[in-house]
């Protein structure tokens, strides 16, 4: 009976550290309830079909490939990395801070004669993504030293203790702070869910990381969508309706006052402040913006 109870769970992985809260957020968002505790690994779920444990993006790949995970989320970065044989199930396109690609970046000292990639021969780089920046000057013939970095990776630019450093930035802003410029990006990562191969190939685990999947690019999605709801005069209607945006159609109906109708429909959070004076100034009234929680 034990081992049918265990066969019926998938175990997931939440990357511990920056990504951490962001993560439980959007599994929060997407219908999944994940409450963490102090000093504890194993954080609790309410799907008795899902258990969970923390595991840093760093090494996510690796426990995914070999089955202690069935399922987690990392960066493809580290896949590239650790070149684990994972299925790449879907791009999750979130941060705690911006929904832009995360970048590594090749970074120098403002006053550093290195202004190519070509430059770095011979030269000392310290980095956390030790094997992609490896390959990635193999491919291009050029001979340098790759060093792991521990931390503080930009301050030892800075103090000379390596000539060059491949970092990750969003903005860039923290770099050029510390006295440091941008030669080029090497890579442009986002999160991604990763699944097991044999996990995939099982019918129930693959149903059940399709619904994940599936719920968490729901939630995704509807972050940079809003609702509208509104009441237009029936000789402002087609105005109205020709401007709004919508997947299909908005949706129209007849308020009680047959001189009105109400009108609905889904729009990019972005398109807002220039839209909802522009419905007014056409006659629209009653405008209602409201955020949504899931859109499939």
């Amino acid at each position: 009976m034990q081992q049918q109870i265990d066969q019926q769970q998938l175990k997931i992985g939440i990357p511990k550290g920056s990504l951490e809260s962001a993560t439980i957020s959007l599994f929060n968002q997407a219908g999944w309830s994940i409450t963490t505790r102090s000093r504890n690994y194993f954080p609790d779920i309410d799907d008795a079909e899902l258990t969970c444990a923390l595991v840093r993006s760093q090494e996510m790949a690796l426990y995914v490939e070999n089955g202690t995970l069935d399922l987690g989320l990392t960066g493809h970065d580290w896949i590239l990395e650790t070149q684990a044989d994972v299925a790449e199930v879907c791009e999750l396109v979130y941060s705690k801070s911006t929904d832009q690609p995360a970048r590594w970046v090749l970074i120098v000292r403002n006053d550093s004669e290195i202004q190519s990639i070509s430059d770095l021969a011979g030269k000392r780089i310290a980095t956390e993504l030790v094997g992609f920046t490896k390959r990635y000057l193999d491919e291009r013939g050029i001979a340098a030293n790759v060093e792991f970095s521990w931390g503080a990776t930009e301050a030892k630019v800075v103090e000379g203790l390596v000539d060059a450093a491949v970092e990750i930035t969003e903005t860039g802003s923290t770099i050029k702070a510390h006295g440091l410029r941008i030669v080029c990006d090497l890579l442009h990562t986002h999160t991604r869910l990763i699944a097991n191969k044999a996990a995939m190939a099982s019918p129930w685990k693959r149903r059940k990381i399709e619904q994940i999947a599936l719920l968490l690019q729901a939630a995704l999605t509807a972050r940079r969508k809003v609702a509208l709801k509104m009441n237009v005069p029936t000789e402002r209607l087609k105005q109205v309706v020709d401007i709004l945006p919508s997947l299909q159609a908005p949706t129209v109906s007849h308020l009680y006052n047959q001189a009105w109708f109400a009108v609905e429909t889904v729009v990019s959070s972005g398109e807002i402040r220039d839209l909802i004076p522009l419905l007014k100034e056409i006659g629209a009234e009653g405008i209602l913006e409201y955020e949504l929680r899931k859109m499939a």
